[in-house]
């Protein structure tokens, strides 16, 4: 548990956010994006939940707006407290509760962006589990809290991840 000291300058409010995890043919459906401060770094689908939304009607609305597409909620894969830093004057960080759901897409999916992508995003691909550790994932820590979830271990509480 992060100790206050820690937490100084966090938003007094909790914002839950959906992800999507697509697996197909050993790889993860991911939005790769880029900065030119930060180079190119990789996310899973996802974001916030609005108000009056439940978190399978965000998830549904996000992945269209990111991936393109509809998807096929099968169900909880995880749920991880994540503590995301904003660059904000003082420096601040926005503590969001991470839901992480089983999908599916449909089999004639082709990977490419929605009519509303994310900032920074660049392109939408099939990043193979073999490639994790070759690329920056976002946030780091996706790469080892997903292994026991893609081994079928669910629904599992992450805690707290960087």
């Amino acid at each position: 548990m992060r100790q206050a000291s820690e937490l100084i300058g966090l938003d007094a409010n909790i914002r839950n956010a959906v992800r999507a995890v697509i697996v197909r043919d050993k790889a993860i459906l991911m939005q790769k994006k880029w900065q030119q401060e930060r180079g190119f770094w990789y996310t899973l689908p996802g974001g916030g939940q609005e108000v009056q939304e439940s978190l399978t009607q965000a998830l549904q609305r996000e992945c269209e707006e990111e991936i393109g597409t509809s998807v096929v909620v099968d169900g909880l894969l995880a749920v991880a407290d994540f503590y995301k830093q904003r660059r904000t004057e003082p420096p601040s960080s926005r503590h969001l509760i991470e839901f992480l759901f089983a999908c599916s897409v449909p089999d004639d999916y082709r990977p490419g962006p929605g009519a509303h992508p994310d900032k920074h995003q660049i392109e939408v691909v099939w990043l193979p589990f073999a490639e994790f550790s070759q690329v920056e994932l976002f946030p780091k820590s996706l790469e080892y809290d997903l292994q026991p979830v893609l081994q079928g271990e669910k629904p599992l509480y992450l805690g707290v991840i960087d």
